[in-house]
């Protein structure tokens, strides 16, 4: 490829560590799609002969149907994805193939294939997270009157329903919807055309190579376009948003599928046992998608790392920008299946939710919003006598709700039978109906924008 400068080739341990095949060779529809808009323009523009154009072309074609039957052969040798095809290439139409490299550097080369695999993985983790969406949507639609304890600090807080929990989910599916969407928007723009950092000499037609590969628009300046990896990073970010919140799910799955919780029962497919233990049922599935994100974040941290030193232009360094990418989108591909699959199969032990939302006085801002609301009492001193109620209630090991009346007349006079209205954690959820409350029917509302929002009808 570059003997004509050196006299002797490489050392072993160059060949190994200057190689990219192992890994790059994940490229090679998006190199030869790259290959093929390039040399169609460069006969367009008179560049390269149709008959060679042609030859290259059907060439081009063929190493695709191999690479698709057999896999992509690794030869050090040849060091990255863009030569193996290339000297396939030769090797099946002779010597018009070396036209192909015509107007056109790897640097330029590589980008463009980059580019066009990270685009490839935003719709591919795109159609997860709407899979991920449409799972919490159908969950919650049943479960929107089921009545479980929210928490603070991990501490009961106010009652709030299931349904109501599970589609805070779908809202930050949704948020990271849009950064993916966003991301993609801002990487389509087409480096092809730039060759190794200052564009080229022949009269090649940029805006016809970025239109073939489905690019908006060509780069604007060639030291940028090759040495950008902006969209691989605003990718990683994405990925890791959304892997944090897949783990913030899978935790609070590993805690109520634990004994003192109870809340879920596991199914079988997503769960393991244990080799000394008959009696354990372990969260794994769950355990290992929250494990995941601190993978997914790590790969953010390390091409970071790798880009924040680096002069303008291309530099080898960047020959590493593609293993940490490609590590996150498997990762993120296989927590977003494993989630859904969950989400789907997970049984709700209603009950025991219901009975753990009454255990921790969570109507207590209910009593209090009630002394504010009937009883005309500010609303620090109506936290001080509900406060007073609460620990009566602690004392006697009851509920709010089973205190008697004239307990709670004894703390302030201005509590009356109405009070027993609110008690309840039904009435509870019930009151909190302004819009994005916890209230059913408001949980209702939110779920129908939903379903149209994902197409599912009403």
């Amino acid at each position: 490829m570059w003997g004509g400068r050196f006299a002797e080739g490489p050392a072993a341990v160059m060949r190994e560590i200057n190689a990219s095949i192992p890994f790059d060779k994940r490229l090679w529809r998006q190199d030869i799609a790259g290959s093929k808009a390039h040399v169609a323009m460069l006969a367009a523009q008179g560049i390269v002969t149709a008959a060679d154009a042609d030859a290259i072309g059907a060439g081009l074609d063929r190493i695709a149907a191999e690479y698709e039957a057999d896999g992509v052969p690794e030869d050090l040798a040849l060091e990255d994805i863009h030569m193996a095809t290339e000297a396939r290439l030769k090797d099946v139409i002779g010597d018009a193939a070396g036209r192909l490299h015509t107007a056109r550097s790897r640097n330029d080369q590589v980008a463009t294939d980059f580019r066009l695999w990270v685009r490839d993985a935003i719709d591919a983790v795109e159609a997860g997270l709407e899979a991920f969406q449409k799972a919490l949507v159908a969950r919650a639609a049943e479960h929107a009157d089921t009545v479980m304890p929210g928490f603070t600090h991990l501490q009961s807080a106010q009652p709030v329903t299931l349904g109501h929990h599970l589609m805070a989910y779908y809202e930050m599916a949704r948020r990271d919807r849009s950064r993916f969407a966003d991301a993609r928007v801002r990487m389509n723009e087409c480096p092809l055309g730039s060759a190794a950092l200052a564009g080229t000499g022949f009269p090649i037609d940029r805006q016809a190579t970025a239109a073939a590969l489905g690019f908006d628009r060509p780069t604007a300046n060639s030291l940028d376009a090759v040495s950008d990896r902006d969209f691989a990073i605003d990718y990683l970010m994405a990925a890791a948003q959304a892997a944090l919140h897949l783990s913030r799910l899978a935790e609070e799955i590993v805690l109520w599928a634990s004994q003192p919780f109870g809340f879920v029962a596991l199914p079988d497919a997503y769960s393991t046992g244990s080799s000394i233990m008959p009696q354990k049922r372990n969260p794994d599935a769950a355990e290992l998608v929250r494990g995941h994100a601190g993978r997914i974040q790590g790969c953010l941290v390390a091409l970071m790392t790798t880009m924040k030193g680096l002069p303008l232009a291309y530099s080898k360094d960047m020959q590493d920008d593609k293993p940490p990418v490609f590590e996150a989108h498997d990762l993120l591909a296989l927590s977003l299946a494993a989630m859904t699959g969950m989400i789907e199969t997970i049984s709700f032990r209603q009950e025991r939710m219901r009975a753990a939302a009454e255990a921790g006085f969570a109507t207590a801002t209910d009593l209090a919003d009630w002394l504010v609301r009937v009883a005309d009492i500010p609303f620090r001193e109506a936290h001080e006598i509900t406060g007073k109620a609460v620990r009566l209630a602690e004392s006697e090991r009851c509920g709010l709700a089973q205190l008697p009346l004239e307990a709670l007349q004894a703390i302030d006079g201005r509590i009356d039978e109405r009070v027993y209205q609110v008690l309840p954690v039904e009435a509870s959820v019930a009151a909190r109906a302004s819009f994005g409350g916890t209230a059913p029917e408001q949980v209702r509302a939110r779920i129908a924008e939903a379903r149209t929002t994902l197409g599912l009808g009403e």
